[in-house]
């Protein structure tokens, strides 16, 4: 019995990585999506509700967090006074 191995090419693996787990600018995108489909739904709640639909630990999403996405989180939570205020102005969106 011949078991030879073929390495598969670089983007296949890269592909399927990408399906199996996120990427921060894929998880970014999904944290997107449902903000923007659920109005009224903070980033939060988003957050929490993509890791209960797609089985993905919360402690892990740290690592998937985008600096974009990390800085609407910090101004949501200033908003809902969880953090502090910083003394940078806010541009009114």
């Amino acid at each position: 019995m011949n078991l030879s191995f073929k390495p598969m090419p670089e983007e296949n693996i890269n592909e399927l990585i990408e399906k199996k787990f996120y990427s921060s600018k894929k998880f970014a995108e999904e944290i997107e999506k449902t903000v923007l489909e659920n109005k009224g739904m903070k980033y939060i709640d988003a957050i929490i509700f993509f890791c209960e639909k797609n089985n993905v630990d919360v402690e892990s999403v740290p690592k998937l967090v985008s600096k974009p996405l990390k800085e609407k989180l910090k101004a949501e939570a200033m908003e809902l006074n969880l953090l502090k205020r910083t003394s940078r102005a806010k541009l009114p969106l």
